[in-house]
């Protein structure tokens, strides 16, 4: 298989790290990007009884972490750009190999090996850490009510404890040689960006007085509290008979409704 590549230079300085393993493997992210918030969202949900905020807990990163998805591996096949490692990939004994004619370079490495290696950029581990663990910061800072204005430093560092998580995985990326650091920070973008978007579909800002709640929910207790009031200020319609009293020149009005009704009582 041909991979072609100009520079020289740049070839044996910045792609020439050694091949390892990874730190934090793929089937970790999905546990602590998904499985760890369910299981925060399952918690609250035990102790408040709102369905509600289960589901559109469970559904927005559910959406965060898909669309994050898609946008990173549409991004990785389409730019293709070099792992730091790929020169052990093109090359497992060591012999680089280039064309004379087209200057292109001759990789003799196992195919998938290869083809992995054209996958650098953005990091997948980073933006789909930031995608579940940067949701779970939001819903977290609106439980808490992270932002009242009070001064609590210890709900921060719990609101921002889910980003230091991503964040450590995304630095390991570039510590295994897998990543460079336009990767993991680009990655971490996109995922961030996208659990903004995700979660503030679903509920309020961390900073507004319904913040605990999602907008679902507020509305149907907005709905709720309306129909009582317009109840409260509904009128019985009354019959109004008009009655002659004899010797006093005069009439009075009686409530025929409540007449039948006190006849039919008794």
């Amino acid at each position: 298989m041909e991979w072609y590549w100009q520079d020289y230079t740049y070839m044996m300085t910045d792609l020439r790290y050694p091949l390892k393993g990874n730190t934090v493997p793929f089937w970790a992210v999905p546990i602590f990007g998904i499985i760890l918030p369910w299981a925060i969202f399952f918690g609250i949900y035990f102790k408040k009884k709102n369905f509600y905020d289960l589901h559109h807990g469970i559904l927005g990163i559910l959406y965060s972490v898909l669309i994050t998805a898609v946008i990173t591996d549409a991004i990785k096949d389409g730019v293709g750009r070099p792992r730091p490692d790929f020169f052990w990939r093109c090359f497992p004994d060591g012999k680089d190999v280039y064309d004379n004619i087209t200057t292109g370079v001759i990789c003799h490495g196992e195919k998938s090996v290869i083809k992995e290696g054209h996958k650098s950029f953005p990091s997948g581990h980073s933006s789909w850490s930031f995608a579940g663990l940067g949701f779970l910061a939001w819903y977290l800072a609106g439980k808490i009510t992270a932002f009242d204005r009070r001064g609590h430093v210890a709900k921060l560092c719990i609101v921002f404890l889910p980003l230091l998580t991503a964040s450590l995985v995304a630095v390991s990326r570039v510590d295994d040689y897998w990543h460079h650091w336009q990767d993991v920070f680009t990655g971490a973008l996109i995922g961030l960006t996208v659990a903004s978007f995700c979660y503030l579909q679903f509920f309020p800002y961390p900073f507004d007085a319904d913040a605990f709640w999602p907008h679902a929910y507020t509305v149907q207790l907005a709905e709720e509290r309306n129909s009582r009031n317009a109840n409260s200020y509904s009128v019985r319609p009354t019959e109004i008979e008009t009655v002659n009293i004899p010797g006093r020149g005069g009439i009075t009005l009686r409530d025929t409704l409540n007449d039948v009704e006190s006849g039919s009582r008794s």
